[in-house]
């Protein structure tokens, strides 16, 4: 606890806090205890968890060796919609995975545009499904992730490192040797570390895609355990693998991240290169491929959705306000535990309560999900409770991503204003009403506004808990898809794409319009 007087309490913050990790841990020890002993693995399993190992070892190899050309090239030329390319290289993270893949299944798959085009030339199709699609759809998702997080690398750079290269006379072998293999082994680690994990439970896309003895993951063995066999000890087995598997990529990706920025002072200038007309043509390339590899599938989305919006399928509706209610119930768990939490956070002595906040990061949700079936199972009807417990699971799976926008901003509110508010007496709500809640607004629409489009795009604790009556668009789509009405499935999809931008935009504008300086 802080050791001085403080405009707000911490207790609600503490309170929100272990209300987080009581959800995590018991469902944690829920599945530990009613998992069968390791030995009940068959050889199924473990080739379900070297496949997971495998793929998420690929996705992130690939993931970060594409995006290092990629950063470079957009870290040293300036272009007209350079600014627009980079704003898109965050679309897929709102992206519904579920739509992500029709896109990538009408660009790529066997009758797709690509596929297409290798025919004209006499080739053989694109085989989407198994290892290649999962690989195929976590660089698509993670291509601008790695992206972003090596492009903040390479500017962080001094352009007057540059600039004294140039003077030197030193070519471009010399400045990646010098200046840029440097940043590289510090920043390369990190990013492999946090898509691997990411990977490690993208149940989504191996929902999807995957599938069969050869392209089965770990999240994928847990759900056919309770879909086709109901065998919930094995289910568990397989939750607590995953838990282990999880818990070491996130501890690694942790410990790997980068210590700050390059220890080199700057002017702040742009970084100006004197390159020849072969890198340029180079870095042109390599920026169009990868706009057409992140605007191709969107483009396919909106086409392919157009056409199959008419007739609309039965239970679109009902599936649709589904959706809607549970990323609506998932934005008000996630500020009524994020607010709490980065406000207490800030303040001395209590910054621990962020990483309390961060344990969603080690835990997939479909684990979680597992626990919660395993409680709640033997009292009551889970088929009943979906879409609540859906809503809650969503919320913390959010609340890393929005303590990482909050905290920040509460720091300097605290430091800005926590002396004056505390000589005025203004503690408690009136700090809330008239401080912090004016002055955070941005960063609350924007959390509020993430956690809404990942929450309609979410296809896992709801595949667990859902009845064969019950439905969010995402599940509605996959059984669409899995009963081959694609053209459906691609109308319902970009319905499913309008709602999630739609929330994301009245969240975010919400925030931004009025708010306080």
């Amino acid at each position: 606890m802080a050791g001085r007087a403080e405009p707000v309490s911490p207790r609600a913050g503490y309170g929100a806090a272990a209300l987080v990790a009581a959800l995590i841990l018991v469902t944690l020890g829920a599945v530990v205890l009613r998992a069968d002993a390791p030995g009940a693995l068959g050889r199924a399993d473990w080739a379900a968890i070297r496949f997971t190992l495998l793929q998420a070892a690929l996705s992130a190899a690939l993931s970060v060796l594409l995006a290092i050309p990629v950063a470079r090239a957009l870290a040293r030329r300036d272009f007209v919609g350079r600014a627009a390319l980079i704003t898109l290289l965050g679309a897929p993270f709102i992206l519904p995975v579920i739509v992500a893949v029709l896109g990538l299944l009408s660009v790529f798959g066997r009758a797709g545009w690509v596929s297409g085009l290798l025919g004209v030339l006499g080739l053989e199709p694109i085989h989407v499904y198994g290892l290649h699609g999962v690989v195929l759809a976590h660089v698509f998702f993670n291509l601008p992730l790695a992206t972003r997080l090596i492009l903040q690398g390479w500017q962080d750079i001094p352009g007057e490192q540059y600039r004294l290269a140039a003077q030197l006379g030193a070519g471009p072998g010399v400045t990646q040797r010098l200046l840029e293999w440097p940043m590289l082994r510090r920043v390369v680690p990190g990013a492999l570390a946090i898509i691997f994990a990411i990977c490690l439970t993208s149940f989504a896309v191996a929902l999807t895609l995957g599938g069969g003895p050869r392209a089965t993951t770990i999240e994928l063995a847990i759900y056919q355990a309770f879909r086709f066999d109901f065998d919930l000890n094995k289910a568990a087995l397989l939750a607590c693998v995953q838990i282990v598997l999880t818990g070491a990529a996130a501890l690694v990706a942790l410990r790997v991240e980068p210590e700050g920025g390059l220890a080199r002072a700057g002017l702040g200038r742009p970084a100006q290169r004197w390159d020849s007309g072969g890198l340029l043509l180079q870095d042109a390339a390599v920026i169009t491929l990868a706009a057409l590899f992140l605007i191709l599938p969107l483009l396919a989305i909106v086409m392919d959705g157009l056409a199959g919006l008419w007739p609309l399928p039965p239970g679109l509706f009902g599936a649709a306000v589904t959706s809607v209610l549970v990323a609506l119930l998932s934005t008000g768990v996630l500020l009524a535990l994020a607010l709490p939490i980065s406000v207490a956070a800030a303040q001395p002595g209590c910054s621990w309560l962020e990483g309390a906040g961060l344990l969603g990061l080690a835990v997939s949700p479909l684990v979680i999900g597992t626990g919660l079936f395993i409680l709640l199972n033997p009292v009551v009807n889970p088929a009943a409770l979906a879409v609540p417990v859906t809503a809650c699971v969503n919320a913390v799976m959010a609340l890393p991503f929005a303590l990482r926008i909050l905290v920040p901003r509460a720091r300097q509110l605290r430091a800005a204003h926590a002396r004056l508010a505390l000589s005025l007496n203004m503690q408690g709500w009136p700090m809330w009403r008239y401080v912090l809640l004016p002055r955070m607004r941005p960063q609350i629409g924007f959390s509020a506004g993430l956690t809404a489009a990942l929450s309609m795009g979410d296809l896992g604790v709801i595949t667990l808990f859902a009845d064969p009556q019950m439905a969010t668009l995402p599940l509605f789509v996959f059984r669409l898809m899995g009963a081959y009405q694609m053209q459906s499935a691609a109308g319902v999809a970009l319905i499913l794409l309008a709602l999630s931008v739609a929330l994301f935009w009245f969240f975010d504008q919400g925030g931004r319009r009025h708010a306080g300086a």
